[in-house]
């Protein structure tokens, strides 16, 4: 294929993926495969010349969307959605279209420049305050990868970039166990250690213990270790807890710790400002992440990253060799040197569509429908003989269990999981709460509707009537 038929071939996929949108409510959300059969179904080599387009895409329609779980569907509502509106699904065919590498200002004027604009666009409709700045990256776990090195090297006065960190004070990170395992993994990933990731004690909110972190600060610097930064949760993955942000953050200015707060899918609700109270006192954290592509309708990935101030982490992991200069340009914003790749594709053209084409209110009443439908089914489902709420609705999330008498509830749970997901109209998963199996239910897709959500409820009553 050249560019001669790249008109044909992607209106080709445009139609195509119209009919697969349109479709959608009728397909099963999760993908009715097994390991191994797709790759049963390709060649074991590379083909040695090339092969007709109309046979690749063939291939494509008979093996691929039937082996897809479908992220897209509205009934969707396991993990937290990766969502992708319309406009930004166009918005990220333009992007591919120009294929851009966004390194530098002067490789992608435009890219740079509009993502500086998406940023403050995006702190204002947050509500956060006008000294945030910040960058757009890849994802959550990246956005804290980059936090926690940022934590590290101003504990370590910016000698472990050059030095190495063998040698130096061994290092304490603070979170609760409600934070994602993102931040298990940037503690490794920094060389500061899982064994020094301290988890803090939750109260029966489960939020982190203000008075629990302070005492674990004081001892940890009667035994020799030095305290770098907090991850404050806002939003947590299995339950959806959030700490006390103005508390810990408190605390951690007193101590001279960094702060990071985690709000990768929480954050997106911060539009509605009757919802800011989860995360009040934020504006004192230095560095805060939330991912558009959760909950806000922005094609994955793009996360959002914003900085107090940018300086420190530009220190730690920003890096200008001559041939990354911009001559004659000293001052310029080169978003590379705010995050740990070089490489950058053109995230924020897909935010400036997608705020524009739904605007902040049109954002707004989706996330607000999603809250009010998530509490009606866990109303709904409390109702249901031999059903449990575990944990209540925090924004669009929530767990339950299935206890019918005289069974394991943790085994009927799960007995009952499979069968929903096999039966394919809705897709859900499970965490484990205080040693509970629970089914955890969030709504977020951006087309879902009522009746999507309370299809739920018609699922749950149909197997429980029938037999496994």
């Amino acid at each position: 294929m050249d560019k001669s038929e790249f008109t044909k071939w992607s209106n080709r996929a445009t139609d195509w993926g119209q009919t697969y949108l349109d479709g959608l409510r009728d397909r099963p959300v999760r993908a009715k495969v097994t390991p191994g059969d797709v790759a049963a179904m390709l060649p074991s080599h590379a083909p040695d010349q090339p092969e007709p387009m109309e046979t690749i895409f063939a291939d494509f329609e008979r093996i691929v969307p039937d082996a897809m779980t479908h992220w897209q569907h509205p009934r969707f509502f396991a993990y937290f959605n990766s969502n992708a509106a319309p406009a930004s699904m166009v918005a990220e065919q333009l992007a591919n279209t120009m294929a851009a590498q966004c390194m530098l200002w002067q490789t992608s004027p435009a890219a740079t420049e509009i993502e500086g604009v998406m940023i403050n666009w995006l702190r204002d409709a947050l509500g956060l305050a006008g000294h945030f700045t910040g960058s757009i990256q890849d994802s959550a776990t990246t956005a804290t990868t980059t936090a926690v090195l940022t934590m590290r090297e101003r504990a370590y006065g910016w000698t472990g970039i050059t030095k190495g960190i063998a040698g130096h004070q061994q290092l304490r990170i603070y979170a609760s166990a409600q934070t994602h395992s993102s931040i298990d993994k940037a503690v490794r990933l920094s060389g500061i250690g899982q064994d020094n990731l301290v988890k803090i004690p939750t109260d029966e909110n489960y939020q982190m213990r203000p008075e629990a972190l302070a005492q674990a600060i004081k001892d940890d610097r009667a035994a020799g270790f030095l305290p770098a930064g907090v991850v404050i949760c806002v939003g947590g993955t299995s339950i959806g807890a959030s700490d006390d942000v103005a508390a810990i953050v408190k605390i951690a200015k007193a101590e001279g710790l960094y702060t990071h707060v985690d709000a990768a899918w929480a954050g997106s609700a911060m539009i509605c400002p009757e919802f800011r109270t989860i995360w009040s006192g934020v504006d004192g954290a230095d560095s805060i992440v939330f991912n558009p592509h959760k909950w806000l309708g922005a094609q994955f990935d793009v996360s959002v990253q914003f900085l107090a101030d940018p300086v420190p982490q530009i220190r730690t992991v920003g890096l200008r060799p001559a041939y990354l200069q911009t001559i004659g340009e000293d001052e310029i914003t080169n978003y590379n040197e705010w995050t740990i790749p070089l490489g950058r594709r053109f995230r924020a053209l897909k935010l400036w569509f997608l705020m524009r084409a739904y605007g902040l209110e049109g954002l707004r009443t989706r996330i607000r429908n999603h809250v009010a439908w998530t509490a009606e089914l866990a109303e709904t489902i409390r109702a249901l003989p031999d059903f449990r709420i575990v944990t209540e609705p925090r924004l669009a999330l929530f767990t339950f269990q299935f206890t019918p008498q005289g069974s394991d509830a943790n085994k009927a749970t799960e007995t009952l999981l499979q069968r929903i997901n096999d039966d394919g109209r809705v897709y859900l998963t499970q965490t484990l709460h205080d040693g509970q199996f629970v089914i955890r239910f969030t709504a977020g897709q951006f087309d879902c509707t009522r009746d999507d959500v309370m299809t739920v409820v018609e699922v749950l009553a149909d197997l429980v009537q029938s037999k496994p």
